[in-house]
């Protein structure tokens, strides 16, 4: 069986502690791999490492680090498919899902690649006689990511790559459940240069997570996940010290005005309700149909549904895959059993569904439901699964409350043809990323990805300046050089004037 080890120091490292954790090919349900889980002197171990590196790359010039980055993501768009290859096997999204992750991470190594003009400081001269002021940005030290399942490439690379440009040295904590790209990702940054000890893999449960939290050697903590985990990381790394970012759950709004092209909004709605089975935190869930339009909405995205082609990742005909265990797979199911006793209209019931020669897989098939109450389970909860939630609204005012009623702020999309409406939305609407007829508003790599509310803990969000500004500190510094015509100024309490 193949083992996923430690990856410290610029080089595998077996696990110490003789735990090991299984990790499941999602299609057929059989376990390929094992991952080593660390202890917390495992952890120890590894920021200390961090931490001895951090000692020059932290003084190390941009030119230098800038070479390693440009090398590095020529590695990376060389490896694309074997990168993509490894989040199939092991998360089970289709391949072609699976290379869009990657190209949507390798932004983020460009973002860092140009890491020289992002740090320019600030100087203002004379603002006092013969006083200059600049202001300075500068690492912070080891910094740790804990990141999800659902993008084991993406969500790290939106992390590492400015970390180690601004100059600190990272310890990545990815999910044990897909962990072998996070080590690919460490090997080829190894081979473009980066120098051992900065950038650190460390496999491991709650046992790795909560070392991490703790840890005095670590000064931040970034994470994506779920909102009460991420609630927990940032109480608990807060707590120790740590600056946190720590991205939530959501609940996805979709609003559709009476106005809006309903096939395109149709479209739209499958795209980002079904793909990659709907394990995105960015994934349409909740579609709200304003006036008149409901029935035939809800009509057009059936259609589309039923025709969404099932099966493993590896199989190019496959437009969605399974989900990453059977215990989420029969989680997900629990809302659409549960969906008509809390008042709903199942359209669409995915529960039971199978792939022929892959039935030990982890499948689900595609659920609709119409006319779902705002207090049922299926609407509260974020799901996490390939279930879409419609629901009505008779006006514009009305679809907005109900969405900002929502404790969730992800994101969010609006689908009509009315600039005044949509211009009225994008400033009404309380959630971090907005959509203009656009369902998934992730943002650019040189803009900031976050929500609102419960979808984000921290003042932060990630990558972009913000995420910059997360992984640097400010400095101002204030000289006075004088004059050797200049008399001496002598002793003076008062509080310093500019002048």
């Amino acid at each position: 069986m193949k083992t996923v080890n430690h990856w410290i120091g610029g080089k595998t490292v077996e696990g110490a502690s003789g735990n090991y954790g299984p990790v499941t090919d999602p299609a057929t349900g059989e376990v390929t791999t094992q991952v080593a889980l660390a202890s917390a002197d495992e952890v120890d171990a590894a920021v200390r490492v961090a931490q001895e590196a951090f000692q020059s790359w932290g003084q190390s010039s941009l030119a230098a680090r800038t070479k390693v980055l440009f090398a590095y993501r020529a590695l990376l768009d060389a490896n694309r498919d074997a990168i993509a290859e490894l989040i199939t096997a092991e998360h089970g999204k289709v391949h072609s899902d699976a290379l869009g992750e990657v190209a949507r991470g390798l932004e983020i190594v460009e973002l860092a690649c140009g890491i020289t003009t992002q740090l320019k400081g600030e100087l203002s001269t004379s603002v006092s006689s013969r006083v200059d002021v600049s202001s300075i940005r500068q690492p912070l030290g080891v910094v740790a990511g804990i990141t999800p399942f659902n993008f084991p490439a993406m969500v790290p690379m939106w992390m590492f790559p400015l970390a180690v440009a601004c100059g600190n040295t990272f310890i990545l904590k990815p999910s044990e459940k897909d962990p072998s790209a996070a080590n690919k990702l460490a090997e080829l940054a190894t081979e473009a240069g980066l120098p051992a000890g900065v950038l650190n893999v460390v496999h491991g449960d709650k046992v790795a997570v909560d070392a991490l939290l703790a840890h005095p050697g670590i000064a931040a903590v970034s994470f994506v996940g779920s909102t009460p985990i991420a609630r927990h990381i940032h109480t608990t790394a807060s707590a120790n010290g740590k600056r946190v970012q720590a991205l939530g759950g959501a609940k996805n709004h979709m609003l559709v005005l009476p106005d809006a092209d309903l096939d395109a909004a149709a479209d739209a709605a499958v795209s980002a309700a079904y793909g990659s089975a709907g394990e995105r935190c960015m994934a349409i869930s909740a579609v709200v149909a304003v006036g008149s339009i409901g029935d035939a909405l809800v009509e057009k995205i059936r259609e589309r549904a039923e025709k969404i082609k099932i099966g493993p990742g590896n199989d190019p005909t496959s437009e969605m895959g399974p989900l990453i265990t059977a215990a989420h797979r029969d989680k997900v199911a629990s809302y659409v059993k549960g969906a008509a006793d809390q008042g709903a209209d199942v359209i669409l019931d995915g529960t039971g569904y199978t792939v022929g020669g892959f039935e030990k897989g982890h499948w689900i098939g595609l659920s609709l439901l119409d006319n779902v109450k705002t207090d049922s389970d299926a609407y509260r909860d974020e799901i996490f699964g390939p279930v879409l939630c419609v629901l009505r609204a008779e006006t514009y005012e009305e679809g907005v409350a109900l969405i900002n009623a929502s404790p969730f702020g992800n994101g969010t999309a609006i689908f009509t043809r009315d600039g005044g409406a949509a211009r009225r939305f994008q400033l009404e609407i309380e959630a971090g990323m907005v959509g203009v007829n656009v369902p998934i508003p992730v943002p650019v790599g040189y803009h900031s990805f976050g929500g609102w509310k419960d979808s984000l803990f921290g003042d932060h969000h990630i990558y972009g300046n913000d995420g910059i500004h997360f992984y640097t500190r400010g400095k101002v510094v204030t000289t006075r050089w004088p004059d050797p015509s200049e008399a001496p100024v002598g002793v003076d309490l008062g509080f310093p004037r500019n002048h």
